[in-house]
């Protein structure tokens, strides 16, 4: 895993080459800072749901090892995708960080974890409990295609995205 605290500024600097051929891409800065772990850093597990979370919680009763769970909730503010029990639960599993394309919900819970979370924002209403949606496929969020594998590198700056683990 890569060291941190790491600058996305500084990565996005030192990866010219990577950034013209498409490598190293920047999500569209419409994502809210929660979670303590302001800065964090992992290969990316992905899910597409919507207005639902089976799925996410089944990816998040895996052990993390450091990995960021990027969940594509179709940008819905209709519903949160992810609240305070679901983050204490990464927390423990040892995931670092959840971007979520959504809402989520139990800011306050949210924000006492050791976990980073970026959602577009909050909203009290509780998602359904079906299992539709897909794990570990490719997922766009905002035109910036996100592939299960790749690495995710998130600080106050904004959300990066890799084909491989950078240094700076």
């Amino acid at each position: 895993m890569a060291a941190l605290p790491l600058a996305t500024a500084d990565v996005w600097d030192a990866n010219s080459q990577a950034i013209m051929n498409g490598e190293l891409r920047a999500l569209p800065p419409i994502f809210r800072i929660y979670g303590r772990r302001k800065i964090f850093a992992g290969p990316v597990t992905t899910v597409k749901v919507f207005e639902e979370n089976v799925l996410v919680r089944e990816l998040l009763q895996e052990k993390g090892h450091g990995r960021v769970l990027v969940i594509d909730g179709g940008g819905s503010v209709h519903c949160a995708l992810l609240g305070g029990n679901l983050a204490q639960l990464a927390h423990i599993n040892g995931w670092v960080g959840i971007v979520v394309n959504g809402c989520i919900r139990d800011v306050d819970e949210i924000n006492g974890c050791d976990i980073g979370v970026r959602a577009l924002n909050s909203h009290p209403k509780k998602p359904g409990k079906k299992s539709a949606g897909e794990k570990r496929v490719p997922v766009t969020i905002e035109g910036t295609r996100i592939c299960d594998g790749e690495w995710l590198y998130a600080d106050a700056d904004g959300i990066l995205i890799s084909r491989t683990e950078l240094t700076v």
